[in-house]
């Protein structure tokens, strides 16, 4: 079967995202309610680290966030979703696959010659202070979904460990 590539810059983003979803999605394929939960590092100052289910609810929150920042960039306005936590795997590949299909729509109309904005002041600011265009930003998203992916894979080894 042949993979079909989107077309232009926005497409290789796009592409992009959907493989490290994807990849999510099969790392944690097979992890029981139990695994999911279970607090693997008790002594971290980030909330969002502590088990495999606070890691993915922070994943998919920020996802949402980032499509919600290039709405907010074309003057739309929408709330941040809350983060929901979720009693099994299954729920969170849906909300990954809900999350990336958000960003499908939230990219309809956007060019490839909107990704990159040299004005500073036309680019996007985030919460934590750092300011991207469209590309960097979901640059950073799709780098954001590997590390939490590879944290994830560090906690499986140890929960096999474990067994």
């Amino acid at each position: 079967m042949n993979k079909v590539y989107r077309p232009g810059a926005k497409g290789a983003l796009l592409d992009e995202y959907e493989r490290v979803i994807r990849e999510l999605q099969q790392t944690i394929t097979g992890l029981d309610d139990k695994e999911l939960i279970t607090v693997m590092d008790p002594h971290t100052s980030d909330d969002n680290c502590r088990s495999i289910q606070t890691v993915l609810s922070h994943v998919v929150n920020s996802a949402h966030s980032y499509a919600i920042y290039i709405l907010h960039a074309y003057g739309h306005r929408m709330v941040r979703p809350e983060k929901r936590y979720h009693p099994t795997v299954n729920d969170y590949i849906r909300d990954l696959q809900e999350a990336f299909e958000f960003t499908l729509m939230v990219f309809g109309d956007i060019k490839d010659s909107e990704l990159e904005q040299p004005d500073n002041d036309k680019k996007i600011l985030t919460r934590w202070g750092q300011v991207y265009d469209i590309e960097q930003l979901m640059e950073h998203a799709i780098v954001h979904v590997m590390r939490h992916r590879r944290q994830i894979e560090k906690f499986r080894v140890i929960l096999s460990a474990m067994h």
